[in-house]
C-alpha cells in the first residue's frame, strides 16, 4: 500500500481510534475525557462503521443480505444504501456528538478528497466491497492543522465513483499504517481480552492463537483479536482492544513481549 504525505507541517504523533458498532450510540463523558487527554500530545483520527444501522436500513428496504467470511455481500443497490447510512446518518450523528462534548470534528468518507484509493475485493463473490490500495493523508492533515478531529466512515469508490463498502477494521488499519500512527485502538463494549473472566493487560500473538484454538477466546472477541493481529502484522506499533476509558488489552508481537 502506498501513502501520500504532506511535508509542510510539524507532525505530531497520531492515534487512530476505531469505534465498534456497539459504541456508536453510547459514547459517554468518560470517553471524551480520555480522548481529550490523548489530544494533548497526539492528533486523533476516528474511524467508524455502522453495521447495525446498515442492517436495519436494508431490512426496511427489503434488500436481503448475507455475510461471507465476515464481510457483507453488497449489491449495487445495497451499496447506495450503505453509503447513505454511513455518511448521512451515522457519521453526521457522531460528528454532532463529538462537537457537543467540545471536540471539534469533521466528517469524511474514504471517497472524499481521494482519501482511500480502492479496488474491488472480489466482485463476483462480494459485489460492491472494496479493498484499500493507498491512503492520501492530505485531507486528514489539513483538518489537524485547524485543530479539527477527522471522523472517517468506511466508504470508498471504484475508479468511476461507484460506492464500495469497506470493512471498518481494514479502514482503521490502512489509515493507521498510512499515516504512521503510533497506536491503534479498537474501542468496543468489553473491557478487553478476558481469560477465565480476568482482564489481560497484555497478550501476545502466540497466546491469542492458542486461546482461539482451545476455545478460551470465542464468539465476538475472535474478530476483535484477529483485527488487532492484522494491524500489528501491517506494521502498526501498538494495538489495543479498549473500552470507553480507552484502556484495555495491549496486543503484542512476540519480540515486543520479550
Amino acid at each position: 500500500m502506498t501513502t501520500s504525505k504532506s511535508t509542510d507541517r510539524i507532525v505530531r504523533d497520531t492515534v487512530v481510534i476505531k469505534l465498534g458498532g456497539s459504541m456508536l450510540s453510547g459514547l459517554s463523558g468518560t470517553f471524551f475525557t480520555q480522548l481529550k487527554k490523548i489530544q494533548e500530545t497526539s492528533d486523533v483520527i476516528i474511524v467508524h462503521g455502522g453495521g447495525p444501522a446498515i442492517s436495519a436500513a436494508l431490512e426496511r428496504h427489503r434488500i436481503p443480505f448475507k455475510k461471507i467470511n465476515g464481510l457483507r455481500v453488497t449489491s449495487e443497490k445495497a451499496a447506495t444504501i450503505v453509503k447513505d447510512v454511513l455518511t448521512k446518518q451515522v457519521n453526521r450523528q457522531l460528528v454532532q456528538t463529538f462537537n457537543s462534548y467540545g471536540v471539534e470534528a469533521r466528517g469524511l468518507s474514504g471517497a472524499d478528497d481521494n482519501l482511500l484509493t480502492c479496488q474491488y475485493l472480489d466482485k463476483a463473490i462480494y459485489g460492491q466491497v472494496g479493498t484499500i490500495e493507498s491512503v492520501q493523508r492530505e485531507a486528514l492533515d489539513r483538518l489537524h492543522e485547524k485543530g479539527v478531529t477527522p471522523v472517517v466512515s468506511c466508504i470508498g469508490t471504484d475508479a468511476i465513483g461507484n460506492p464500495l463498502n469497506i470493512n471498518g477494521d481494514d479502514v482503521a488499519t490502512a489509515i493507521a499504517q498510512g499515516v504512521g500512527a503510533k497506536e491503534l485502538l479498537f474501542v468496543t463494549d468489553v473491557e478487553g481480552v478476558l481469560v477465565n473472566k480476568k482482564l489481560q493487560k497484555e497478550v501476545t500473538e502466540r497466546q491469542i492463537e492458542s486461546w482461539m484454538e482451545d476455545g478460551t477466546i470465542y464468539g465476538g472477541m475472535i474478530p476483535k483479536v484477529q483485527a488487532a493481529l492484522t494491524s500489528l502484522r501491517a506494521g502498526v506499533p501498538v494495538v489495543q482492544i479498549a473500552n470507553e476509558k480507552l484502556d484495555g488489552t495491549s496486543v503484542l508481537m512476540e519480540e515486543m513481549a520479550q
